[in-house]
């Protein structure tokens, strides 16, 4: 297979990233599992494909011109990812964020540029992502469901993600469904803070997913069922051989 030809920009080498079946982790007898390895995105995150469809499609509105600033409330991986399309782009990053978050992701986003906010920017020259209520987002997140029905032409059984904003699945499985109606779509909680699955909040170690609500991304014609996960346990798959 021949290299792809140089892009203009590192925002037109998002995406497009492999699958690969796990060995070791799957019992015996159980189905295949395939992971997308979003990893070798630009900072490592499936964020990067919603950083930048909301820029994208927030320039294509007129909603954000050169010399704004964006703004977003964020301590995770939304933030490293917007910090990096901004910095492309020549816009200023800035983050509310606080310590509840891990410093190494802080720090990602502090590399690419961003500030940080004690409180949200209003005003003409900002604009705010809201990634947590953007619909933008998932424009970027379709790209992964067209991809997988490339890369499976045959189709397959089920396709699970964390809970989020649950922007990413929701993306997925609106394109998904409509070309594999019996596919099956679950979101995945952490056990100690199980609120699709149970109503349940609580405090848990995963940055990133379950926030305690429920955000206007999830629609429940879009997805299955829900599977919560001992942390423990998913802590200890991820150091094992895969």
């Amino acid at each position: 297979m021949a290299p792809p030809p140089p892009a203009a920009s590192i925002l037109d080498v998002l995406g497009n990233t492999p699958v690969a079946k796990l060995q070791h982790v799957v019992p015996k007898g159980c189905a295949d599992v395939h992971v997308k390895l979003e990893y070798f995105s630009a900072t490592g995150s499936y964020k990067d494909r919603m950083a930048k469809s909301m820029i994208e499609e927030a320039e294509r509105s007129g909603r954000l011109a050169p010399n704004m600033t964006v703004v977003e409330a964020t301590g995770g991986s939304t933030g490293s990812s917007l910090a990096f399309v901004c910095a492309v782009k020549g816009y200023s990053f800035m983050a509310l964020s606080s310590n509840a978050y891990a410093n190494e992701k802080l720090l990602t986003m502090a590399a690419f540029g961003a500030q940080q906010s004690r409180g949200l920017s209003k005003g003409d020259d900002c604009f705010y992502t809201d990634q947590f209520s953007n619909g933008d987002a998932l424009v970027g997140y379709r790209e992964i469901g067209h991809e997988l029905i490339a890369q499976f032409p045959d189709g397959f059984d089920g396709f699970c993600g964390s809970f989020g904003t649950g922007g990413m699945v929701m993306g997925v499985s609106s394109v998904l469904k409509p070309v594999m109606p019996d596919v099956r779509v679950v979101l995945v909680e952490p056990e100690g803070s199980a609120l699709l699955a149970k109503g349940q909040k609580g405090a848990h170690g995963v940055d990133g997913i379950s926030p305690g609500f429920i955000s206007q991304h999830v629609g429940k014609a879009l997805y299955d069922g829900t599977q919560t996960i001992k942390e423990e346990e998913g802590r200890e798959i991820c150091d094992s051989p895969r």
